[in-house]
């Protein structure tokens, strides 16, 4: 699976703030790239295009920031893609043209449609807040003398 720069950084940006979803004030850009090692001139405009797509809010203002803008066990990492790159087409384009024209062409074209299905089902199974959960500290690292 072969996932952009941008995905990943919208992803990053998405749990942090699902990890700190109770938190008493929305999260600042600058919060999100220092525990996340995101760059800030790309985090903006993920932040802005996640915000297009209902997946965060901004707040405005001196003690403003971001936050989710639903539940994060409603947000999923399907969700999270399609707000970067725009709804994956599930099958290439020259894959479905030579479909027409080769049987082999339509049998592989078959097999790229069956294993995008594949992957687009489980993006939409994980939820940012099953992430959030597993990024918790276990409670085993406690080191004793």
């Amino acid at each position: 699976m072969r996932l952009s720069a941008k995905t990943e950084y919208a992803a990053l940006a998405a749990v942090e703030l699902a990890r700190r979803i109770d938190a008493p004030a929305p999260v600042r850009i600058r919060e999100i790239c220092a525990a996340q090692g995101v760059p800030p001139r790309f985090l903006v405009h993920i932040l802005l295009q996640l915000k297009a797509a209902g997946i965060v809010a901004s707040i405005r203002g001196a003690a403003g920031g971001y936050r989710l803008a639903r539940p994060a066990d409603k947000v999923t990492l399907q969700d999270v893609r399609d707000a970067v790159e725009g709804p994956a087409d599930a099958v290439a384009p020259l894959s479905v043209d030579m479909g027409k024209k080769s049987r082999t062409a339509a049998v592989l074209a078959a097999a790229w449609e069956k294993a995008a299905e594949a992957e687009a089902e489980t993006l939409a199974e994980i939820t940012l807040a099953s992430i959030a959960a597993r990024c918790k500290p276990t409670g085993d690292s406690m080191y004793y003398i």
